[in-house]
């Protein structure tokens, strides 16, 4: 398992300033949320996509992908009762895998509640059919690429109504069928699973777990909450997950160094011992 985390978190600061404190901090890699970068991924040139990628390889960062995938150009939605719609979302997916390669990047993380939420008036069936469908096709699209996107379940506190649990999840990954589509799990959208983080990580992880976010349910990072992450890790370990842990929160008031220090703190105290 490899520390990092995501870009967000440093509002305000230039990329390469994130990099070098993320690996004075003690990450290895940095998960970037392409909205930061520009509002249409598409707009990044070539010239910078490289400059990006040799500011992290000179602060000995790896750039781990991308998350927070369709918050901008606003309006884009996957299971839409427009197909002109869906087929515009899906262009843009695409045009992220190439970003997320371009970048160095392997997993991308698709969460994205509005944007894949099942449209009002329509049968959950069909919205599910559609994100099968989208999937399947963007799975294979990612896979060319050397990219997995990493579906992620959330719950209906998070303002989501299609994919809520991990079960879910991995149901859908056994229809969706595609090397390049597996599962993310994130502590915060675990939290509300009604059972203990480290069950649902032994039952839904595995093979199917590409990609880990590491937060407390307080929305703060690791170490700034009640949360303890001693039995997440374990179960990680146990799972045999070599992947990233990537601290992702949502409650930037501690600040940026602030947040990132304790966290990545309370995280290597965590790993099991042996």
């Amino acid at each position: 398992m490899r520390f990092a985390i995501c870009n967000e978190l440093y509002e305000g600061w230039a990329i390469e300033k994130v990099f070098a404190h993320a690996a004075q901090a003690g990450y290895a890699g940095v998960e970037l949320a392409p909205f930061t970068l520009a509002d249409d991924c598409r707009e990044i040139t070539p010239k910078r996509r490289a400059e990006i990628k040799a500011s992290a390889r000179a602060s000995g960062i790896e750039i781990v992908g991308l998350h927070w995938l369709l918050l901008k150009p606003a309006g884009l939605h996957l299971t839409s009762n427009d197909p002109d719609l869906r087929k515009k979302t899906e262009q843009y997916i695409e045009a992220l895998i190439e970003l997320c390669a371009d970048l160095g990047g392997t997993v991308m993380v698709f969460g994205s509640p509005k944007q894949r939420a099942v449209p009002v008036g329509t049968p959950v069936n069909t919205a599910w059919a559609r994100l099968v469908e989208a999937l399947q096709r963007l799975g294979a699209k990612a896979a060319g690429k050397g990219v997995t996107i990493a579906f992620e379940p959330l719950s209906a506190r998070d303002g989501c109504n299609l994919i809520n649990t991990m079960a879910e999840g991995t149901a859908l990954l056994r229809e969706v069928n595609s090397p390049g589509v597996k599962l993310h799990l994130d502590v915060k959208a675990m939290s509300s699973e009604g059972r203990p983080i480290a069950e649902t990580i032994r039952l839904e992880g595995g093979v199917n777990l590409a990609h880990f976010h590491a937060n407390d349910p307080n929305l703060r990072g690791p170490g700034m909450g009640e949360m303890a992450f001693e039995p997440i890790m374990q179960a990680l370990k146990d799972v045999k997950y070599a992947g990233w842990v990537s601290v992702e929160v949502f409650d930037f008031t501690p600040g940026a160094e602030a947040t990132a220090e304790q966290s990545i703190r309370a995280l290597k105290r965590a790993l099991p011992v042996g």
